[in-house]
């Protein structure tokens, strides 16, 4: 089972607190420039930029496991471990890993390529959340039916515009899983290019 309801929206909570500093970092970039000059020296040299990305790169490649375990058998790969265990893993994971990319960072956007990149990847994390957060709040619901137009008025049955908790997650699960699939293999194929880069231009 996924976490619960609770502590998904926890969870969101901390990601949101995760990705402020991103927000703000035209701010506080600034002033560390001038407060702080050889921490911020430090923080862009290769060492520390090498070690924080191959620590998010472990992240990326841990979260790849999922798919392992989705399709072990198909591609004779065994691996242990429920498919939900390894769904909950793939959550706190990807937690982690929007922490490590704030380390990797310290919260500067970037621009071009980077920027880009950046925001590709905040589709990625925000696309699943939010998605595993809408698919747990449907299924702990008490109701067992839904509005499909949520603003239509009038006394809730099943003739006016109900939809049941089945066919409801099935249809979100289109929606955001598709959505975070396609994202996922243009972060993928970005994330490749971004390490090309960095040694590049070494």
């Amino acid at each position: 089972m996924t976490p619960k309801f609770s502590t998904l929206i926890l969870i969101t909570l901390l990601t949101a607190v995760t990705l402020l500093p991103f927000a703000v970092s035209g701010l506080y970039l600034p002033i560390l420039r001038d407060q702080a000059f050889d921490l911020l020296e430090f923080i862009r040299t290769d060492l520390y930029k090498q070690s924080t990305g191959f620590l998010a790169l472990a992240f990326v490649l841990f979260e790849m496991i999922l798919t392992l375990r989705k399709r072990g058998r198909r591609w004779k790969i065994k691996i242990s471990g429920s498919m939900q265990m390894w769904r909950r893993l793939h959550i706190f994971l990807g937690v982690g890993l929007v922490a490590m990319v704030l380390i990797h960072t310290w919260g500067a956007t970037g621009s071009n390529y980077n920027a880009l990149f950046l925001w590709i990847f905040f589709g990625v994390s925000l696309s699943a959340l939010v998605g595993v957060v809408a698919e747990t709040g449907i299924l702990e619901s008490p109701y067992k039916y839904f509005r499909f137009i949520p603003f239509e008025l009038g006394p809730l049955t099943k003739e006016n515009s109900l939809i049941s908790k089945g066919p409801l997650i099935r249809g979100l699960r289109l929606f955001w899983l598709s959505t975070h699939i396609i994202l996922v293999y243009l972060f993928a194929v970005m994330l490749g290019f971004h390490i090309f880069l960095a040694y590049y231009f070494q």
